[in-house]
């Protein structure tokens, strides 16, 4: 499912988009929920390891991925592969403290640790316009 408009219009009776949150640090995890649900979007879920963020993409449900490049001492890539080739426009999530993505994923949006709320909203824009 590819988000053609990220954010619902006010008034809009349909269901906000679903974000799905692949975090291995639970408190990071909560407070991107808490942010995401205050801008009035639906968390799909979270997932904490490679394996289980690869399962969620095959189970779907979701319009769009934040997706940290770090989880539980393994890289993400596998993940951000599968979205690719499913459609799903993710973001990858980073403490800075990385090397650069593959040229596969070079143009995928990125948002900062630490998150804040004003990041999130144009970091899904720049995903759903094409840039993951």
């Amino acid at each position: 499912m590819i988000c053609h408009e990220v954010r619902p219009k006010r008034g809009e009776v349909s269901a906000p988009h679903s974000i799905l949150i692949v975090e291995d640090e639970p408190l990071i995890s909560m407070m991107l929920e808490d942010f995401l649900e205050s801008l009035g979007y639906n968390v799909a879920g979270t997932v904490e390891t490679v394996q289980d963020a690869l399962a969620k993409v095959e189970e779907g449900g979701f319009d769009v991925a934040i997706v940290d490049v770090h989880l539980k001492g393994e890289h993400v890539w596998p993940v951000a592969d599968r979205l690719r080739e499913q459609g799903i426009p993710f973001i990858l999530a980073t403490g800075g403290h990385t090397t650069p993505p593959p040229a596969a994923h070079a143009e995928a949006p990125v948002l900062a640790k630490p998150y804040t709320i004003d990041a999130i909203e144009p970091a899904l824009q720049a995903a759903c316009n094409g840039k993951a």
